[in-house]
């Protein structure tokens, strides 16, 4: 076992809201995922965190602590994949579940591609059409079980990008950290408008021993279809939130 996998595993399990999430055969994925990232990140800007530490606590741990709320077998489109966290660690971890990344930067999708073929991951698509569009797109709309989104908006804009992917039935779990409450209080009126229910807001706490972050998981059932004129284009969405 390498020093990275005993420290990832370590790190995990030390916080109780990813304790036992990553086992060593997914650690030692994880590690080619964070070693590819690190270097392709030398001439494509995808992440500002390049130290071992701060990969593992703040990329891969905390990008693990949504996979509780994956139902087995489920649909998932990941909004704003970036460098593909969360969407490629939900398919190390997960490998019963379908992810989409989805990012309108075609380069970083081009990677997430690139970077799950080269993991050996199966259940990973892309796509770099915008959010909006893909909710338009009756191949797309109201089909996915799950739709996460981790540091890309504020929710109220996430939500319109967001609820309109998800099946009635389905989750929307938005990953945020200190704002999540004042976010949350913002975007009432447009879960509401766009067939969403919060179903709970989980706060948690990781740390690994020397640094601590702030961290919560907003989760939002659809119990309603989605209004045909949502989502709206961007500039719409961009001038005028919900």
């Amino acid at each position: 076992m390498s020093g990275f996998v005993e420290k990832l595993i370590k790190v995990a399990n030390a916080n109780e809201a990813t304790k036992d999430i990553i086992n060593q055969e997914n650690a030692e994925r994880l590690e080619n995922l964070s070693s590819h990232m690190l270097e392709v990140n030398k001439s494509l800007n995808l992440t500002a965190i390049k130290d071992e530490n701060g990969v593992i606590l703040k990329h891969l741990v905390d990008s693990s602590a949504c996979v509780p709320y994956i139902k087995e077998n489920a649909k998932l489109c990941d909004i704003g994949c970036g460098g593909g966290f969360p969407s490629l660690v939900i398919a190390i971890l997960r490998g019963d579940v379908s992810v989409l990344g989805v990012d309108s930067v075609a380069k970083k999708v081009k990677y997430v591609e690139e970077t799950a073929h080269l993991l050996g991951l199966n259940n990973v698509s892309v796509s770099s059409r915008r959010a909006e569009e893909l909710g338009q797109d009756e191949n797309y709309r109201e089909s996915f079980d799950v739709v996460s989104a981790r540091a890309v908006a504020r929710l109220n804009v996430l939500c319109e990008l967001c609820l309109p992917l998800l099946r009635v039935g389905g989750v929307f779990i938005s990953m945020k950290a200190q704002t999540a409450t004042e976010e949350l209080d913002e975007a009432k009126g447009a879960i509401e408008k766009l067939g969403g229910k919060l179903e709970k807001i989980d706060h948690y706490t990781l740390t690994d021993g020397t640094e601590t972050i702030e961290r919560a998981i907003i989760v939002i059932k659809k119990v309603s279809k989605t209004p045909r004129s949502y989502p709206r284009n961007n500039s719409q969405i961009s001038k005028k939130p919900l």
